[in-house]
Order: C-alpha cells, then structure tokens, then sequence
C-alpha cells in the first residue's frame, strides 16, 4: 500500500505540488502518492486529527492554515517556531513536527542567482507578512551586511525588523522611504501578492535605481512568471528572479523531510513548468 501525503489549503485546487510530487515519487520508484485536500478553516483542527488517524506522513500546508495549524501539532521546528507559520508536516509514528521550508528554498534559489557573497550584500524586503518573515529570518540567520524592511503597516515591519536584528543589521521604513532608497540596495526582494491578480500594479517603484547592472531584483510570484516589478528591473540594468525556483525548492527540502532521499529537483521543475506552460 502507498504511503499518503499531501497539501491542505482553502482553496487548493491551484496548487501544483501534486504533480510536482508525483513525478518526484515515480522517477525514484517510491511508493507514495500526493494529493490536493481542501480544508475550510473550520475543520482544520479535524483534517490534522485524520492525518494521524490514517497514518498519513506528511503534509504541505498553504493558505490560509499555515499558522493556525500549530496548535494542532507535537513538535515545532526551532525555524518555524521563530517564523510563526508551518508549510511542512511530517509524522514521525504518531508525533506530528511542523517545519517552514519556504526561507530556505528562496535561499537556496538566491544563492545560485546571486554572484557575490550575499553577507557582504544590502537587502530591501518588501512586506512583512508570512512570506516575508520566512524569507527575511531566514536570510538574516545567514548573514548579510544589512537588511531593510519595508511595509505599508510600519508596525509590522518594526516587529519583522526587530526578529532579525537578532542575526544581521536590521531596520524598518515606510514604502515611501524605502523608493527614496532604493539606489542603495544590492538585492529587492517582493514577498507581497502584488502583480499577481492586477498584473500593472508593482509594490514599490523602481524609478531611481542604479543602472549598473549588479542589483538583483526577486519576486516570490511566479504565476505570472514575470510580474511588471521584474519588467520594470530589467529595463533599468538589473537581474531578476522570479518566485519558480523558491517553490521547487521548498518542495524539495520537504520531499527530503518525508522520505530521506535527495530529491529529484530538475524532474520537479520540468513537471511544474510544463504545466504552467499549459502542458498536460
């Protein structure tokens, strides 16, 4: 019988993580299977009490369970403890650990990106939600030579600014500041929706920006897979990365937390690129 995963949200039905695992499993000759389960908020609680009922084990969760599922759970990562939201569950014989891999895929995406060494680097985040904490806690535990935040609520980017200050150089501005700023930045890096539903929208504007060709430009958004904020990078000298290789990656470090083999990633990304391209 094959062992059961999975990935919970409300909605779901966007997600790509079953193709992606399932081509995974099958190029490794694994017996697991991967499915897409729709979980309303008020029955959160319930879904986590039948993975471990049914033995399931694991699970990926998204919006918008990622924090409220900790309750739930045995045993929080020291990470995603720190982040304040669960993306990975996995079931060690009953006892349900709850992880955040999402950082540490953009990290691991930065990192090849990047030419540099990214402690020496200056980094503007903008937003300071979910995504935002797990991509800029998890930065600043890798060192970097400063790290600004900047968020529309100036409180909220206090609060994310503060968490890192604990690992790199840390502060917080208004929008508004961090444009006026924005010359002074090695790496900007969107962790908001915006450009997702209203592709013209960019999170913040880019209209005085060095044009020397060494500033890299990161959107977590890859449907579309390039946004007008990376549009609007490219044409003034800069290099862009969209959001693609953070969600393979974060699948992978979870695939890895599942089975404990080394994850197939150039099969996972074929698999999610082909059908975002519209393939079967």
């Amino acid at each position: 019988m094959k062992q059961v995963l999975g990935v919970i949200g409300y909605p779901i039905k966007h997600s790509l993580s079953p193709q992606m695992h399932n081509a995974a499993f099958e190029a490794l000759e694994l017996e697991m299977t991967y499915h897409a389960f729709e979980v309303s908020p008020d029955r959160l609680q319930e879904a986590i009490i039948g993975l471990k009922g049914l033995g399931l084990r694991g699970l990926n969760v998204t919006i918008p369970h990622k924090v409220n599922v900790i309750p739930f759970l045995d045993e929080i990562d020291e990470l995603a403890k720190e982040i304040g939201a669960v993306n990975t569950i996995v079931n060690y014989n009953g006892i349900l650990k709850g992880y955040n891999t999402d950082g540490e895929g953009f990290l691991h995406s930065l990192l090849g990106f990047i030419s540099g060494n990214l402690k020496e680097m200056s980094v503007l985040i903008i937003g300071a939600g979910g995504a935002a904490k797990a991509v800029a806690l998890t930065m600043a535990k890798h060192g970097l030579k400063h790290i600004t935040i900047a968020n529309r609520t100036l409180s909220k980017g206090e609060e994310l600014a503060a968490s890192c200050g604990n690992y790199a150089p840390s502060s917080s501005v208004s929008i508004l500041d961090g444009e006026k700023m924005i010359n002074q930045f090695d790496i900007i890096i969107n962790t908001t929706s915006i450009g997702m539903i209203n592709k013209d929208e960019i999170p913040i504007s880019l209209d005085r920006l060095r044009n020397n060709g060494n500033v890299f430009i990161c959107d977590l958004i890859y449907t579309p897979m390039e946004t007008r904020f990376l549009q609007e990078g490219q044409k003034r000298g800069a290099k862009v990365m969209n959001g693609l290789g953070m969600f393979i990656n974060q699948g992978a470090i979870a695939f890895e937390h599942w089975t404990g083999q080394k994850a197939p990633v150039p099969i996972m990304k074929e698999t999610v690129v082909k059908h975002l391209e519209g393939g079967s």
